[in-house]
């Protein structure tokens, strides 16, 4: 069993319920593997830590930002809940050294223990939330998640590559994008693809992903590297 207390001690927090606690870590596939452990997995506190979040958030951004309208909040908030910030601040805190997973998924390495590392912090603010309440929830996101918030909006990392190509490519050059399949493999559930973005007949790069949206993204955020836009 991981010593939950030293994870209290290092994010400088203090659970009532220990049980709340470690079923924030507790993963579906732990329970396959120790169907007698006395908790059950966290996906239920994973639904409820999900829609903290997004009040904390969307709170925030409302009184922070008055003069701003629902786009740009809406924008600004998807940035912060979306399943890879929330893996890299999740990274940040170590929540991964306190993962109780199966052994297969224990050995898993890239976008799944992405989603998972991003499952976990929303269960963690969930077990949070029934532990200590609203106001302990609010001022952990705002040191851990919310922080990132100005860097997001300096370099417009609000908007996804494809759409920070085009205005690039359409202000610079007078071109719009194109995007095309150079590559794909594998079965239809399983699919990979290799994309191409040009501006007119000009290769600028290529980028990979599991469905073709995925890999026009790899591709726009690949070429504004290239471009150093």
């Amino acid at each position: 069993m991981k010593e939950f207390s030293d994870f209290e001690k290092k994010l400088n927090i203090k659970f009532k319920n220990k049980d709340l606690l470690t079923q924030a870590f507790v993963h579906r596939s732990y329970l396959n593997e120790n169907p007698d452990f006395n908790l059950s997995h966290n996906e239920r506190l994973e639904f409820l830590g999900d829609a903290v979040i997004e009040l904390v958030i969307s709170q925030y951004l409302y009184h922070e930002y008055p003069s701003k309208p629902e786009g740009d909040l809406t924008n600004w908030r998807a940035s912060l809940v979306n399943a890879k910030m929330l893996a890299q601040t999740a990274q940040e805190l170590d929540l991964g050294e306190f993962l109780l997973l199966s052994k297969g998924e224990a050995k898993e390495d890239g976008k799944a223990k992405q989603y998972i590392l991003a499952n976990t912090f929303e269960s963690l603010m969930g077990a949070m939330y029934l532990d200590s309440g609203y106001e302990v929830c609010d001022k952990f996101l705002k040191k851990h998640l919310i922080v990132k918030l100005p860097n997001i909006i300096e370099n417009n990392l609000f908007k996804d590559s494809k759409s920070r190509f085009q205005e690039e490519a359409q202000e610079r050059a007078g071109i719009t994008p194109v995007y095309r399949v150079a590559k794909e493999w594998g079965p239809d559930h399983s699919k990979s693809f290799v994309v191409g973005v040009f501006l007119k007949d000009e290769p600028i790069a290529e980028g990979e992903g599991s469905s073709k949206q995925e890999a026009e993204e790899s591709a726009a955020k690949n070429a504004l590297v290239k471009k150093s836009w």
